[in-house]
């Protein structure tokens, strides 16, 4: 039998090859796919790259693709670190990319008839309210109630886009969209500027690295930042030690769904201008799988973040080039996951075997 043993301490070699091994494990499973699907290997993980980050056109794609996957990543990064598994964050960009064009798009594109100057922080401040208050809720019940935060968090976000469709088909429809269920336009003055002349990238980025940035200074020099660390480790003992655990996971809570929702209302501003069912391809969901690829680190987001948009860019050209499916790229990003997982877990545990 095996079982696992807790180790001592954990050395920085086994802290640097867990990655590393993870990598290597994952295109090990992925090329076993590629000559399933007949097509060689070099080429094509050749492809992959290539189409990700082979040139000036292949890295806007590719940072375009990044910036909801960095905030969604926040998002989950800030709720895990408290132990409030969000899951949610799909139901939450929709929710704040809604709320953005509530405030910046609607009344025939006026925006109410304000300065840009004052619609545009109102659009953004709408958009985190209302991520922020999407998991409100799932959290009070989770810390007042034991209410499992996964099940309310997921199953609030298909309530959303059943909204979402609902109000896309009625009072938010765009009378111009010839019958397709969109919302109407921000006018163009709300609309993000470019980053890259000729690209798609849009300063969107600037805001993506730099609440990254914001998030690693409240979690390293702040006391939310402890107090959230010390509810994650352990609730019991942290209100045992006098921190407000109730109040950190509201704070919480309000973080994370905001971050989310920034998403939804940046990806509006900068990419689409306007919201239908599809502009998010599971970004929400996605972005979990970028917050343990970064092991919880906010800074680690922003890598992962361009990892995984990267990865996902590049699919499409391999596909065509070789013929391997562009699911291949769900495959990767699934199994580095796991392989991460599995790779964390042996930095701390040690197996063992007994009789």
């Amino acid at each position: 039998m095996m079982r696992l043993e807790r180790r001592h301490e954990t050395s920085r070699a086994a802290l640097v090859l867990a990655p590393i091994g993870a990598v290597v494990f994952t295109m090990i499973v992925s090329a076993l796919l590629v000559l399933w699907a007949g097509a060689p290997v070099g080429r094509t993980y050749a492809l992959l790259l290539q189409g990700g980050f082979g040139s000036v056109f292949a890295w806007s794609e590719t940072l375009t693709r990044a910036i909801p996957l960095i905030l969604t990543g926040l998002a989950a990064t800030v709720a895990f670190k408290a132990r409030l598994f969000n899951i949610g964050a799909e139901g939450q960009l929709f929710a704040g990319a809604l709320a953005a064009v509530a405030v910046g798009g609607m009344h025939g594109g006026t925006g109410f008839e304000l300065s840009p100057w004052v619609l545009f922080p109102l659009m953004m401040l709408a958009a985190a309210v209302a991520g922020a208050l999407l998991l409100l809720g799932p959290a009070l019940m989770k810390n007042k109630l034991g209410v499992d935060e996964v099940v309310t968090t997921l199953l609030i976000n298909f309530i959303v886009l059943l909204g979402v469709s609902a109000l896309l088909d009625g009072p938010m429809k765009d009378p111009t969209a010839m019958g397709w269920p969109q919302s109407v336009s921000l006018q163009s003055d709300l609309e993000l500027g470019k980053l890259i002349a000729q690209t798609r990238v849009h300063t969107g980025l600037l805001w993506a690295v730099s609440l990254a940035v914001i998030v690693w200074a409240i979690f390293k020099y702040t006391v939310l930042g402890f107090d959230v660390r010390a509810v994650g480790a352990n609730a019991r003992a942290a209100a045992f030690a006098g921190v407000p655990v109730t109040r950190t996971v509201v704070m919480v809570a309000l973080l994370s769904g905001a971050l989310a929702g920034l998403a939804g209302a940046i990806e509006v501003a900068g990419r689409t201008s306007y919201v239908t069912l599809d502009m998010s391809p599971g970004y929400g969901y996605t972005g979990i799988v970028i917050a343990m690829l970064a092991g919880l680190h906010p800074l680690g987001v922003i890598a992962a973040g361009v990892f995984v948009a990267g990865v996902l860019v590049g699919a499409d050209t391999m596909s065509r080039a070789v013929g391997v499916p562009t699911y291949i790229a769900d495959v990767i990003v699934a199994a580095s996951l796991i392989a991460v997982l599995v790779a964390t877990l042996l930095t701390q545990y040690r197996v063992r075997m007994t009789k």
